[in-house]
Parts: C-alpha cells; structure tokens; sequence
C-alpha cells in the first residue's frame, strides 16, 4: 500500500498530561494518545512525529506534527476519525498532505511560545487553568526593557535547566514583546529553538524585574557567563502555550 506524510496543527490543554513525549507507564501524553488513534486506525504501531516535546502541563495552540499513514481513506475522513476518538482537550485543528521528506521537528525553523499572565488581586475562574496569577503590579516598562537584552543569538546557558554539557546552549531569539491586554500580560518569544524550561526561565526573570527584585541590566550580565542559580525562578507549566512554529 501506498504510504502519504501528513502534517497536522494540533491544540491541546496540557491540564491532565504528563507532556508531549510517550512513556511506557502512562497513558496519559499526547503523543502517546495521538499514537493510539493512528494505530487503531491503521491496525499496526504508528507513531506520530511532534516538532518538539512540551513539559507537563503545558498547553499549545498550534503545535505541529506528522504521522505517516497507508489508509485508504481521504484526507477528511481520516481527520473526522482523528478527532472522533481523541479525548475533548486535544484536537487536529489542521491537516494536509505533506512532502516525503517533511518531518515536524527536523524541518521546523521557528516556534513561538506565550506566557500568559494574569497581573490582578482579582480571581480569574474560567480562565485559571490556562494562565498564571500575580497580584502584585508589574512594571511592564522595566520588563521590556530587560527583553531587549535577550534578544539576538546568545548562549542562553543560564536559562536553561538540565542541559547536556555536549550540546550547544546558543540560541537566537528573533523577538521577545511584553505585551499588556487589560489585566493580562503575554510575555511572546520567537526563537530558532528553546532550552528545557528557556520560555518559562526567561519569564520567570522578567517577573523578576517587573516586580522589582533585580535590575534589567542583570540580565545582560547573565548572558555574559551566568549560570542557571543565578537567573529568575522557572514559571508554572500552566501559563505556557506553544502557539506556532514556521517552516520554510
């Protein structure tokens, strides 16, 4: 039978899951459900490709990923079958034939992460699962201001948890905007690729210095040969979605 590369964009709450990646004791990851579905649709083992692994907890928008299939059912049938038997908080939102060669994490060149703050002494119900709450004002200026310096190709080794001293920490960041919507503040970053924990790191410095514990200009220093002790607190899973990643 003929095999078809299909690439999907999928959401998901990261609520309940253990993160992107299978395990072999939990059923409960995403790619560990979107296994499932394919294999059963396919009647063999089938294991779908992410274009990156997503801690515990955390939530996309637009992650993207390809699966490899030898069904003889069209396009929209296989995708309506997808989403038939997926649990209700992860959905194939988009879904298209992909060229052989396309693999979603090999091919990627661009993701973009937001970390969604609610900056109020105020509860926020319905939205409480998706963003994390601070109380305190936060200096939205200073925090901007400390962005800048992250911005650019950096060794971002201070902003990183677990890495492996074999592998490269250098990244580059192509944009890094603290954006305010009322009482909520995003905190978007654009980059060729993240560290463990870089999104949640980086925000985590930037609490920092909106709530004035540091100076931004720490921040240069940091990235000048700091270390991970020295940089701000790693976020919450909860406030951070992956909300895009491009291709060429």
């Amino acid at each position: 039978m003929n095999q078809k590369n299909y690439k999907m964009t999928i959401q998901y709450d990261g609520s309940r899951y253990k993160g992107w990646q299978s395990q072999k004791h939990t059923d409960a990851t995403i790619q560990g459900k979107l296994n499932s579905v394919f294999s059963e649709l396919e009647g063999r083992n089938v294991e779908v490709q992410g274009s990156g692994r997503t801690d515990a907890g955390v939530h996309a928008s637009g992650q993207v990923a390809n699966v490899r299939l030898t069904a003889e059912k069209s396009l929209p049938e296989i995708l309506e079958y997808a989403n038939h038997y997926l649990p209700e908080d992860i959905g194939i939102v988009e879904m298209e034939e992909a060229p052989e060669r396309f693999h979603a994490r090999l091919s990627a060149v661009r993701k973009t992460y937001c970390y969604r703050i609610f900056n109020s002494s105020m509860p926020n119900v319905f939205e409480r699962k998706w963003m994390y709450q601070i109380q305190e004002p936060l200096d939205l200026e200073a925090m901007r201001q400390g962005a800048q310096y992250l911005e650019g190709t950096h060794d971002f080794a201070p902003f990183c948890s677990h890495f492996q001293k074999k592998k490269s920490t250098v990244r580059t960041v192509y944009q890094l905007e603290v954006l305010s919507k009322g009482r909520e503040v995003d905190i978007v970053i654009t980059g060729n690729g993240f560290l463990h924990n870089m999104v949640r790191i980086i925000t985590g410095t930037l609490v920092e210095i909106g709530l004035g514990r540091r100076d931004c200009s720490e921040v240069e220093k940091l990235l000048l040969g700091g270390v991970r002790a020295e940089a701000g607190i790693t976020m919450p899973a909860k406030g951070l979605i992956l909300q895009k990643v491009e291709y060429e």
